[in-house]
């Protein structure tokens, strides 16, 4: 209805996947490198997990389309199936012809297909969707067909990808082999403010648009707080906002535009949105009647404070005449003898005995101090320096050290801009977080790239809960992901 209106070819915010429509950014496009370079080493288990609408149908579909061809897929998008159920889909999938056939049939079969695959230089990656939905003796099944092995090489692949629910079904103790087996773990967070501005034009773009950007700063703050920063639900918002703004015959997306999409959605605000509003306001409330409060007692001085203050000029003049005549009597120098009228005054209180006052000393000049810890000009070079060591560490932890297994990943550059990360190290020691900051180099294709990372610690599980101990600039700032070694 609006696409000429802005000039689309096609809607830009539908919520099915279309591959032409994936966003490599907030750590999407990472994951989807990791995974099939993960793929192409052969190793163990792969889980993506994400709320939901976080985009994981999406990355699964571009798995499929980006896959080298010696790979072969077999798509699982109905996760509720039995275990025979199971066996019969992948056999299905192989081109096997198993009708009525028992489990233990039907496991022979499929991996003698495997190995036929196998031989042929081809390798088989099975997709489960909505993992999370699974049934436990179905994904105890799938274990069963990953062990099938020729030789030294696993003849099947397997990638989970489902909700955070996912995780607690595969804490569960009678899932831990199956757990272990999970070498490879991705977390899809939400986008955060800063990369919905990049998102939504991106969609846009990638739909035909051509002209300056449409969102203003409030709408897209809206979008931001209504989403929680999930793709499915910005989708819906940003739809609708052009619709709403296609009625008003107006080409910008404003907040009430986006207010009208959420009152069509159903979509609200977090109760935690409305919270902290309600706090803002009466914070607001009690600083302008406490402000109120204070110019009027200031605006009031009482009879007692204008007699004190009299007192207190004659006590200086008294102090400051007795002051001369010890000067003079000592020659002019040395310190005031102390008497006992001696006296000092502190700022607007009755006066007070002083105690004797120490001769004047010029005070030492301020130490340089030329620790690497501090050194601004080298930050860049010292956390590069940390990151090395920290890789070192992970690749041959001895009895005497601390386990490295995992650390928070900030953000990751597919270029080195040295100056840029110079800033972001000296607002880190301004935080006092420099010394948690690590630069690891990276490569992205053919570019030298860097990733910056945040602590370290001994488990996925441990990096992955002390994302919600960031700084809150972190949290807000950067798509967070958890990076292990």
């Amino acid at each position: 209805m609006y696409l000429e209106h802005f000039g689309l070819n096609e809607p830009p915010f539908r919520i099915t996947p279309v591959t032409v429509f994936f966003f490599s950014g907030a750590n999407r496009g990472e994951i989807l490198d990791a995974m099939i370079y993960s793929l192409s080493e052969g190793e163990g288990i792969i889980k993506v997990s994400g709320e939901v609408g976080s985009g994981k149908t999406m990355l699964c579909r571009m798995l499929l389309e980006r896959l080298p061809k010696h790979f072969e897929t077999i798509y699982l998008a109905n996760p509720s199936l039995s275990r025979k159920e199971m066996l019969y889909a992948i056999a299905d999938a192989l081109g096997l012809s198993i009708d009525g056939e028992r489990v233990g049939v039907i496991m022979h079969s499929i991996q003698s297909k495997l190995e036929e695959k196998a031989r042929e230089g081809k390798r088989v990656v099975v997709l489960v969707d909505e993992a999370h939905a699974m049934p436990l003796d179905t994904l105890e099944e799938l274990r069963l067909l990953y062990n099938l092995q020729s030789g030294n090489a696993k003849l099947l692949q397997i990638i989970l990808f489902g909700q955070q629910e996912l995780n607690a079904k595969l804490d569960q103790p009678n899932m831990r082999q199956l757990k272990d087996r999970i070498v490879h773990h991705f977390n899809m967070q939400p986008l955060s403010r800063n990369i919905l501005e990049n998102y939504l034009m991106f969609r846009m773009r990638a739909a035909g648009y051509r002209g300056p950007n449409i969102f203003s700063p409030g709408a897209i703050k809206l979008i931001s707080d209504a989403s929680n920063g999930l793709m499915r639900r910005v989708n819906i918002l940003a739809d609708k906002s052009l619709l709403a703004a296609f009625v008003e015959d107006t080409h910008g997306i404003e907040e009430r535009h986006v207010k009208a999409a959420m009152r069509d959605s159903e979509i609200k605000l977090p109760r935690a949105m409305h919270n902290k509003k309600l706090l803002i306001s009466g914070a607001t409330a009690v600083l302008l009647l406490t402000g109120l409060g204070t110019w009027w007692m200031l605006d009031r001085p009482q009879a007692e404070d204008k007699r004190q203050m009299a007192e207190n000029r004659y006590s200086v003049n008294a102090s400051a005449d007795k002051t001369a005549q010890n000067v003079s009597a000592n020659g002019g120098l040395g310190a005031p003898a102390v008497g006992k009228g001696t006296t000092e005054l502190a700022a607007g209180n009755a006066p007070t005995v002083a105690s004797p006052t120490p001769p004047l000393t010029p005070l030492p000049a301020p130490t340089v101090s030329t620790s690497p810890a501090i050194d601004k000009s080298s930050l860049f070079e010292q956390r590069l320096a940390a990151g090395n060591r920290l890789i070192e560490q992970a690749a041959s932890t001895s009895s005497g050290q601390a386990k490295v297994a995992a650390s928070i990943q900030l953000f990751y550059n597919d270029e080195i801009q040295k100056g840029r990360i110079e800033n972001f190290l000296r607002r880190a020691n301004g935080m006092g977080k420099l010394s948690e900051i690590y630069l690891i180099p990276a490569k992205f294709g053919s570019k030298d790239g860097l990733r910056v990372l945040y602590g370290v610690y001994p488990s996925v599980d441990a990096a992955h809960n002390a994302v919600k101990s960031l700084p809150k600039r972190y949290q807000e700032a950067f798509t967070i992901s958890v990076y292990t070694f």
